[in-house]
């Protein structure tokens, strides 16, 4: 019997020995397969953790060097910030994972306990271009200010840029800002990348030579879509060759006619697969004119020449303007104190503060864009093959005004009936896609058209094409300062008049940059923005009131569990052994 118990003992020692070897030659095979076959499982239901093909494709084919992320999201932060930190911290390990030269590190930019230090570290990060953040901590005993810098600083091949990660947008609340600052991450820092491994930019020309926007009225986005492309200012001056580098033309708020040649090189641009952005006004109308006529001014049509071309295109900018309640305030003096004139600020209802029409990666998650004097587009036009996507109109409570339309500033001191209100949401931006017939189908002379394939006329676009066609020619036009004798273009969506009141920062300047990454864009990335991720944060009041509830079930119920578990299995063991 003792015999047999030695033989049954060493047989089952051998058997666990080779269960073991089996276990590590499996470990090590699995480990060898998984150093040549890459594979990921995500089982989250939105897919949070799986990046784009887009995404893959980048990081995989054009980061060949260290791109360096300094984030500045470490510290005692509140819970929503923190949720911010753990994820692009996330986002950032999923991007190494298909390209090790990915690197980052975590900085407390508040690390320093002396003040001096702190503030001049505020100092440097701001001058490279983060924006800082203050927060309102709630205490025990009250509650304190805390400076952060939600963003980071990415370096790549002796280039750097700054990378703001948290997605401000007016009215929303810090919950939705942070949830919408998630769901940008991916294209947040694969846009970081981009911008600075682009191997080679394409060409973006701004038009002149029709009272276009000046350099100095461009100067702000010129900067930023810098970032992208090569950006230059192009005249045509009916030379036919004069667009033929370009890949983009942005016509900014010209204010004269076009002569035909101009708009035919402008047309077979197009057919030939050029993009084209058209900031548009229909009608002369100017707050600095009208506070220049003693308060009032009549709105006259533009006569540009352009409406036969956007309507073969698809689109139609009407010839009227646009007040809406949603609208941007202006200073009105009220009176006087001490010699010195007093301002109030009161809704100016033709500065309509528009809005996302759709979640279209262009404006998904876009904040309000501040317009002057727009016009509305007509959706209604009738073009084969067009797909139309309104990309921004006013609010529920809009009215349309014809022209010529009487302006007064006197509308300022009556109470507006919200009842007269009733033209909702007109279209001010609108994005057409497919194949485009040219504007000067059946419309050319006869000996023209002999010579059409020497002159190299296209009747059609070679492909599918698009455009984006916007009703108010200052969506992309900053204000500027003057000082020492120096212009200096303001940030695009910044409002000098109203900043200090309304404290918004609007968002044309993104979507100016959207829209043109999104019509040169042949990796597409843009498409990233169309993610939707939930964030799932708890209830602050649920969780105040059952507060130890929450602590016992977190901190005392796993001990628990696992000592009920340890005697569970004692007391199996035992019985097993005692038979």
């Amino acid at each position: 019997m003792e015999k047999e118990n030695k033989v049954s003992k060493k047989t089952l020692k051998r058997q666990h020995l080779f269960e073991l070897a089996i276990g590590l030659f499996l470990v090590v095979l699995i480990n060898l397969i998984g150093s040549y076959v890459f594979y990921r499982l995500d089982l989250t239901s939105e897919k949070r953790y799986t990046l784009s093909e887009t995404t893959k494709k980048m990081l995989k084919n054009d980061v060949k060097d260290i791109v360096y992320f300094k984030v500045y999201l470490d510290g005692d932060f509140p819970a929503g910030f923190k949720k911010l930190s753990k994820e692009t911290r996330e986002m950032l390990d999923e991007f190494r994972a298909y390209n090790e030269n990915i690197e980052y590190e975590f900085i407390n930019p508040s690390s320093s306990e002396d003040k001096i230090t702190r503030n001049s570290v505020y100092e440097q990060l701001m001058k490279k271009g983060l924006e800082p953040t203050s927060l309102q901590v709630k205490e025990k005993g009250g509650s304190s200010q805390q400076i952060i810098f939600p963003g980071a600083i990415v370096t790549y091949r002796q280039k750097e840029i700054p990378l703001q990660l948290l997605q401000t947008k007016t009215g929303a609340s810090p919950e939705e800002q942070l949830n919408n600052s998630i769901q940008s991450l991916e294209y947040e820092l694969s846009n970081a990348i981009r911008k600075l491994s682009i191997p080679m930019k394409k060409k973006v020309g701004f038009l002149y030579g029709h009272g276009e926007l000046d350099e100095y009225e461009t100067g702000d986005i010129t900067a930023a879509l810098k970032e992208y492309y090569a950006v230059e200012r192009v005249k045509i001056n009916e030379k036919i060759s004069s667009l033929i580098e370009y890949d983009a033309l942005i016509i900014a708020s010209p204010d004269s006619m076009f002569s035909d040649k101009d708009k035919y090189v402008i047309d077979q641009f197009i057919m030939k697969g050029g993009k084209v952005l058209w900031f548009i006004d229909q009608v002369y109308a100017d707050l600095d004119s009208l506070r220049a006529t003693r308060n009032d001014m009549m709105g006259l049509q533009k006569r540009l020449d352009l409406d036969f071309m956007l309507f073969r295109y698809g689109a139609k900018i009407k010839t009227d303007l646009v007040q809406d309640l949603q609208s941007l305030p202006i200073p009105v003096q009220v009176g006087n104190m001490g010699g010195k004139p007093q301002y109030d600020f009161y809704p100016w209802f033709y500065f309509p503060l528009v809005s996302p029409a759709s979640d279209h990666p262009i404006v998904k998650n876009l904040d309000l864009v501040k317009t002057n004097f727009p016009n509305c587009i007509d959706t209604n036009v009738v073009a084969n093959g067009i797909k139309k996507t309104v990309l921004l109109r006013t609010s529920k409570f809009s009215k349309v005004i014809p022209t010529p339309a009487y302006i007064t500033l006197d509308i300022l001191r009556q109470k507006p009936n919200e009842g007269m209100y009733i033209d909702s949401y007109q279209p001010i931006a609108m994005l057409l896609e497919g194949s485009f017939n040219s504007a000067f189908k059946n419309r050319l002379a006869p000996e023209f058209m002999e010579k059409k394939d020497s002159i190299g006329y296209i009747e059609n676009c070679v492909k599918s094409n698009k455009m984006i066609v916007v009703a108010d020619g200052d969506i992309i036009k900053n204000q500027i300062r003057i000082s020492n004798g120096k212009t200096m273009p303001l940030p695009l969506g910044y409002d000098m008049y109203s900043y200090n009141y309304t404290k918004s920062l609007f968002g044309n300047k993104n979507f100016v940059i959207n829209a043109v990454n999104f019509l040169l864009d042949d990796s597409n990335l843009i498409s990233v923005r169309a993610r939707d991720l939930k964030l799932r944060l708890l209830d602050g009041q649920k969780v105040e009131k059952n507060r130890f509830i929450y602590q016992f079930i977190n901190v005392v119920a796993p001990v628990l569990l696992v000592i009920l578990l340890g005697f569970i299995f004692s007391v199996l063991k035992r019985r097993k052994y005692t038979k």
